[in-house]
């Protein structure tokens, strides 16, 4: 590590802004690790400000509360891509942010992040930007420096901001579609990205230090429904050698090039000809590493705590083959299709989950079940890949989640 940097060893407090489950685990982290932390979020009853030494309960953009968390803590960072930028930029001229407020607001911006990918060498899906009505329009018409339309349909149209977990996005086939498409979204500007065949998809995470040190957390594979990651399955030979090392490879040049302090999610498609295409970016702890909490000797969330903290960052070791299962509030209800509001609660099963070999369950502490919330995530480990798999299809069929 640099001599420049001086660490900030266990004592010192550690703020985060965004109290979600993200923070939640990540404030675990630095506690076992002897440091105290701060939560700035709205939410009374936040996951992370629950578990946390301060709880600043204001908006993300109030001066007072983020003068209050620069008062507090030694450090900051944040647990979710949505929190304002300029939130960030304020307490950089006080303490050290990570990430920055500068990689954040590429993450937070499609155009600008499809712009970054291109920046970088890494491959893209075809795209195009429209900000405008006019834009639009020449893109339609085949305008000459617009790329051919035919090239893009069938595809799907992105808000540029504010799009998460599926939302935000619609598949358009035909000319007539994206016209409706773009006026549904409300007219915002929207990133059109080519629709691919894909094989699978899979992501990288990386941690990169102020010293710019870097190092990864091995390829996951992942499984999506609906839009909503369902299941990480995480072991030696999940993807090919070539496909690995490509895909550590590119993660690291998009880390590199944004001068990246903290962890970092790159999500890519595998599509059916074996080629890698980069999706999107993270800017902080993933879904998709929750596994690493218990298949790994360094979790996503110690290397968040690290890179924060300027302690040295050692590779990880994945020492189990594991699979994580999403558990969404949908487990809760009886009749999640039924009206929402009125939708009868219970429990799931956990005893007989908790019964099999090898289950490490993870709640959130949210209250209230809502179909596609986040509640909790299931780790399963193994000794070999084919265990961990049967066990984690024994754990969906007590809960209730579809066979993968």
């Amino acid at each position: 590590m640099s001599e420049a940097l001086k660490p900030l060893l266990p004592g010192a407090t550690l703020g985060v802004l965004g109290g979600g489950q993200l923070g939640r685990m990540w404030a675990h982290a630095a506690q076992r690790m002897g440091y105290n932390t701060a939560v700035l979020d709205p939410d009374a009853q936040s996951p992370a400000g629950l578990v946390s030494h301060h709880h600043i309960h204001t908006d993300y953009l109030d001066a007072a509360g983020l003068k209050q968390l620069a008062a507090v803590c030694q450090a900051v960072t944040t647990e979710f891509e949505n929190v304002p930028a300029d939130a960030l930029a304020q307490l950089t001229a006080t303490l050290p942010v990570s990430p920055a407020a500068s990689a954040v607001a590429v993450a937070q911006d499609r155009a600008r992040e499809k712009a970054h990918f291109v920046a970088c060498g890494v491959p893209v899906a075809p795209y195009a930007v429209i900000d405008t009505p006019e834009q639009l329009a020449a893109l339609l018409a085949g305008a000459p420096n617009a790329v051919a339309i035919d090239d893009l349909l069938p595809g799907i149209l992105k808000t540029s901001r504010m799009g998460y977990d599926g939302k935000g996005q619609l598949r358009v086939a035909t000319r007539d579609e994206l016209k409706a498409g773009w006026a549904k979204l409300g007219q915002v500007p929207c990133v059109l990205e080519k629709m691919l065949p894909l094989a699978s998809e899979c992501s990288v995470i990386v941690a990169r230090g102020r010293d710019g040190a870097m190092v990864n957390l091995p390829v996951q594979r992942n499984l999506h429904r609906d839009g909503i990651l369902a299941v990480t399955e995480v072991f030696a030979g999940n993807v090919s050698d070539a496909l690995a090392s490509q895909a550590i490879t590119a993660a690291k040049a998009v880390a590199q090039e944004l001068n990246y302090v903290g962890v970092l999610c790159v999500e890519f498609f595998v599509l059916a000809d074996g080629q890698l295409v980069v999706n999107e970016i993270a800017p902080r702890p993933h879904n998709s590493g929750h596994y690493s909490q218990d298949a790994c000797d360094v979790s996503q969330f110690e290397l968040q705590v690290r890179t924060m903290a300027d302690l040295p960052l050692t590779q990880p070791r994945l020492h189990s083959p594991a699979f994580m299962l999403n558990l969404l509030g949908d487990l809760w209800l009886v009749n999640p299709s039924g009206s929402e509001p009125h939708a009868l609660q219970t429990e799931p099963a956990w005893h007989k989950v908790l019964a099999l070999p090898g289950t490490h369950l993870h709640l959130y502490g949210k209250r209230e079940a809502r179909v596609g919330r986040k509640m909790g995530h299931l780790n399963v480990t193994a000794a070999t890949p084919d265990a961990a798999r049967a066990v984690a299809l024994q754990a969906a069929a007590i809960l209730g989640i579809a066979p993968f």
